[in-house]
């Protein structure tokens, strides 16, 4: 006949059972302080309200600038320069409506649950997320110089323009370059992020179980690293 022994739920037992005993956080409070990351649906319905206004504000901006280059058309006026930058207006305008949609989508799947949307973008952590805003930056930036130079007014102030436009765009890129290798190496390296992951949005669980892999030490390599 056999006994049942009653063990304490608050303690994790790792690998055979008294051998490395570890008490566990109580976990209502794990589960309130991992409840706490709901906080961030206010930001995600204010950006994504902010991503609609400029979507509907860029339809009817582009409406607009159809009409009048229809009109310039029908007057003979077929390389205005005015209408040129009003379309371009229009792509800026689009484009920052973009990034607050990445925003919106990418902050609920990190935080609230995962989206396809979000997979299918290639934002799967905040390093990707910080990424793709930096990439549709270097787009605006890119279309605001091109409005400048169409019009070309003031060369020595263009010049100085995209000198500096040059410069920050060199630093975001500097910048995402290293963000890139950083978030690959990480994923690469931690195993423990997709577990938590997985246990966060698949199983609803708030605390993180620490497992003997997890533990790195300094100077440790990778499987891939052997070689």
């Amino acid at each position: 006949m056999s006994k049942t022994i009653d063990r304490d739920p608050r303690v994790e037992r790792d690998g055979r059972e008294g051998e490395h005993a570890t008490p566990a956080p109580l976990a209502p409070f794990d589960r309130a302080i991992g409840r706490t990351r709901f906080v961030v649906l206010l930001g995600v319905a204010a950006v994504l309200l902010v991503s609609m206004a400029l979507f509907v504000l860029g339809a009817f901006q582009a409406a607009a600038s159809v009409w009048q280059a229809v009109q310039s058309a029908a007057r003979g006026e077929l390389g205005s320069t005015d209408v040129t930058v009003q379309l371009l207006e229009v792509v800026s305008m689009m484009l920052k409506a973009v990034i607050f949609y990445i925003v919106g989508v990418g902050l609920y799947s990190l935080f609230i649950g995962p989206l396809n949307v979000t997979t299918a973008l290639g934002v799967d952590s905040l390093n990707d997320l910080e990424e793709k805003v930096i990439s549709v930056v270097i787009v605006i930036m890119a279309v605001t110089f091109l409005e400048h130079f169409i019009t070309w007014q003031q060369p020595t102030e263009m010049l100085q323009f995209g000198a500096s436009l040059a410069l920050v765009v060199a630093a975001l890129v500097l910048f995402q370059f290293h963000s890139h290798r950083a978030g690959e190496k990480q994923k690469h390296d931690d195993p423990a992020l997709s577990r938590a992951q997985r246990a966060l949005f698949e199983k609803d669980e708030e605390s993180r179980e620490v497992r003997p892999e997890d533990a790195k030490t300094p100077g440790a390599r990778s499987d891939g690293d052997e070689r």
